[in-house]
């Protein structure tokens, strides 16, 4: 245990607490106040919650607990369902996980879910810090939850500067130090405060239970911390996409392979993507099959975890559909399938009949 965490964890958690116990956040997964929580919806909420902002969960959340209010349900769902509610909180992955880990649970585990972070951390999906917040909010476990908020407020309480992501493992162990009896409010906490309080540009100090105790604070870097990793350039990738449409307006969908980037989604016909785009004769020779292909103007842009993609669309409207594999989507159904946020795009663009078609435009250098 660090010196200064042993001397100051009393301290640190009352008093946390105390600022918990009045500013805690309403939100729709978090168990009212003396009520146990539910360990699937802490877990669901978890790992919707990865790499994704509170803000863009809630309405996810509630349609997911409404489809499947047990992890029994969820478990019984077709995974194309499941992909298609996902659609649009993208990090594709985690709704296949999901899916997994509720045939492990429902169907090995007796539909109850593991009460430690170790044996959390066997089921699909679930990675050190959500197996701690899942355990220490569900159960009490004495765990630290290491979300973005609580790294930063750590980071600052103990004027941290080691660069991220090498510094996790230390705020880790700071941390986890100071976890007291209630260890889900205080994961919860930790959450809040770096939410409301110790925010990434101008913390609001003054109001922070730690503000005492805060090196960073004191030595006026609060700002500056978590120290950041230089970002890295991601590379750019271009291509052609195919939106077509029968004489009904449906829209072909192919689907994309089990494994890689989307998987399991759906799509509209794609050309390969590379360092530039193709010329239309190219693109056309691309197509998944001749018809009047015309281009529509602008592109569609989106940015991947490691990459930035640009697409060309062509458009093409046929009397009778061609034998060809794929399904053919009303437009009215396109919301309810499992198209990620990047096709919705491309599908989007490509219906825009308002749009000029072969005007052409200097693409981004």
């Amino acid at each position: 245990m660090p010196p200064a965490a042993k001397s100051q964890k009393p301290d640190f958690a009352a008093r946390l607490l105390a600022w918990y116990d009045v500013h805690r956040r309403t939100l729709p997964w978090r168990a009212p106040k003396g009520r146990r929580p539910d360990p699937y919806r802490v877990w669901l909420s978890e790992i919707m919650l990865q790499q994704t902002t509170v803000q863009a969960v809630g309405a996810y959340y509630r349609k997911f607990l409404e489809r499947w209010p047990s992890v029994a349900d969820l478990a019984d769902a077709q995974q194309d369902e499941v992909l298609a509610a996902w659609a649009g909180l993208g990090y594709y992955a985690r709704a296949r996980n999901l899916h997994a880990a509720a045939k492990v649970v429902a169907h090995q585990m007796g539909g109850k879910f593991p009460g430690t972070a170790a044996a959390l951390r066997e089921l699909p999906g679930v990675g050190g810090y959500t197996a701690g917040a899942i355990s220490a909010i569900a159960y009490d476990e004495k765990q630290a939850a290491m979300d973005a908020n609580a790294e930063r407020v750590i980071a600052r309480v103990y004027a941290v500067e080691t660069p991220m992501p090498k510094a996790k493992t230390e705020l880790h162990a700071l941390c986890s130090a100071l976890v007291p009896d209630r260890a889900g409010d205080f994961a919860q906490a930790l959450m809040d405060l770096g939410s409301a309080i110790c925010t990434p540009k101008r913390p609001a100090c003054p109001n922070c239970p730690w503000a005492e105790f805060c090196k960073a604070r004191k030595l006026g870097i609060q700002e500056t911390l978590p120290v950041k990793a230089p970002k890295m350039a991601r590379p750019l990738k271009r291509g052609a996409a195919f939106v077509v449409t029968d004489r009904t307006g449906a829209v072909l969908l192919l689907k994309r392979p089990d494994k890689g980037l989307l998987a399991s989604m759906l799509e509209p016909p794609l050309g390969p993507w590379g360092e530039k785009f193709p010329a239309d004769a190219l693109a056309i020779r691309q197509a998944p099959f001749e018809a009047a292909w015309k281009k529509r103007a602008g592109i569609v842009r989106h940015g991947f975890t490691h990459f930035e993609l640009e697409i060309e669309v062509y458009v093409a409207q046929l009397l009778k559909r061609p034998k060809t594999p794929g399904e053919w989507v009303p437009r009215e159904r396109l919301g309810a399938v499992a198209l990620p946020t990047v096709m919705k795009k491309i599908v989007e663009h490509g219906l825009d009949e308002g749009g000029p078609l072969f005007v052409l435009r200097k693409p981004r250098a």
